[in-house]
């Protein structure tokens, strides 16, 4: 299956070929993944890649069915790198079908073009992880209680959504780390995108790893809705400049947003955590409530969001230079159209007799000695 058009075959195994090809290859390796299932020698190995692992079975009630929960182990990591896979395969169906069809109408610069990719690919992944989130949320019932953020803690046990959720989180962020070649994105832009995807990968591991998963995904759920705001209204004004709106809401949210991840956090690490009945440090037991690592990811935390807010301030006083220049500049042209320039003085033609507005002019350029002694 090809997903981009290729004039020319570059010599195998070079940069280019692997760019181009790029999708190919994963998805031919993403398929033998697959047919291991169909062989009873490696389908025990292939459904380690697919399946999520570490069922665990429990009856709460005598009279109800029991209920699988799940945890995480080192197993994941087989997930969460098929899912890499398929992340890699979505992200090239996502740039072919729809984005390089929209740039080829839109006619975009070299630096509009990268953003347009970069802001298309991350507005569908918002979109769906918000929708998806927000089903798990209403389905736990997490937001009417919000101290089932730390009570009974350590959340070993996850719901095949949650767990799931997770798994495809982290394999998408991980995935944007070779998306970066594979999409040949500029020098200027690998350093500012490295930072927002590690930022994510160490933030939803750590609440994966420290079962810290109820509050992750419900800081996560708000963020993504403002993220898709802000890379919506950025594909609007690709497509028009004049389509700015949303950029005002997207900054309102974005404070509201900051504001309750602190709050939450605060909440939970320096009020919830220390009054659970389970204090101490086990591997064993997934517990990690202590004093250590709640005071690390409360300052992770808290200096993520200053972080975020300081790019935030400086966007928004870049944008209002920009704007206040162009309003001088439009009130130069408006000025200088208005008054009109000073005219020229011209020559005008000597009347009749060489008298020109009553001064008579005489062509003779003698002295007056000369012209009286010349009379005389």
């Amino acid at each position: 299956m090809g997903f981009r058009k290729k004039n020319k075959s570059p010599p195998v195994l070079s940069h280019e070929f692997v760019i181009q090809n790029h999708a190919d290859m994963v998805s031919c390796l993403a398929m033998i993944i697959l047919l291991g299932l169909m062989f009873e020698v490696t389908a025990k190995f292939a459904i380690m890649f697919i399946t999520v692992q570490y069922n665990v079975t429990q009856v709460l009630d005598e009279k109800s069915d029991p209920v699988n929960f799940y945890q995480y182990g080192p197993k994941d990591v087989a997930t969460v790198f098929f899912y890499l896979l398929i992340a890699v395969i979505l992200h090239a169906l996502i740039q072919e079908y729809i984005l390089d069809k929209m740039n080829r109408r839109l006619h975009l610069s070299k630096t509009k073009h990268s953003k347009f990719n970069e802001s298309g690919q991350l507005a569908a992944f918002y979109l769906f992880s918000f929708i998806w989130g927000c089903s798990i949320l209403t389905a736990e019932d997490f937001a009417t209680n919000p101290t089932f953020l730390w009570e009974d803690y350590p959340h070993t046990h996850m719901v095949f959504q949650v767990k799931f959720f997770y798994i495809c989180q982290i394999a998408y962020w991980l995935h944007a780390l070779p998306e970066l070649y594979f999409q040949k994105v500029r020098k200027e832009d690998i350093p500012r995108q490295l930072y927002y995807i590690c930022l994510y990968v160490v933030h939803i591991t750590g609440a994966y790893v420290l079962n810290l998963h109820r509050l992750g995904l419900v800081l996560l759920v708000p963020h993504y809705l403002v993220e898709l705001l802000f890379h919506a209204s950025r594909l609007f004004y690709f497509s028009d400049e004049n389509k700015q709106k949303g950029f005002t809401l997207w900054a309102l949210l974005f404070v509201i947003a900051r504001l309750l991840t602190l709050t939450l956090s605060v909440l939970t690490f320096g009020f919830g955590l220390p009054r659970t009945e389970n204090q101490g440090f086990s591997l064993a037991e997934g517990n990690f409530n202590v004093l250590t690592i709640r005071m690390t990811c409360l300052a992770a935390i808290c200096l993520t969001q200053a972080w975020m807010m300081w790019k935030f301030i400086n966007f928004q006083l870049k944008k209002w230079r920009e704007h206040s220049q162009n309003q001088a500049s439009k009130k130069k042209t408006t000025t200088t159209t208005t008054v009109s320039p000073k005219s020229k003085p011209h020559k005008r033609e000597p009347t009749r007799g060489g008298a020109a507005n009553g001064v008579v002019k005489s062509e003779d350029k003698t002295s007056p000695r000369a012209r009286k002694a010349k009379a005389s």
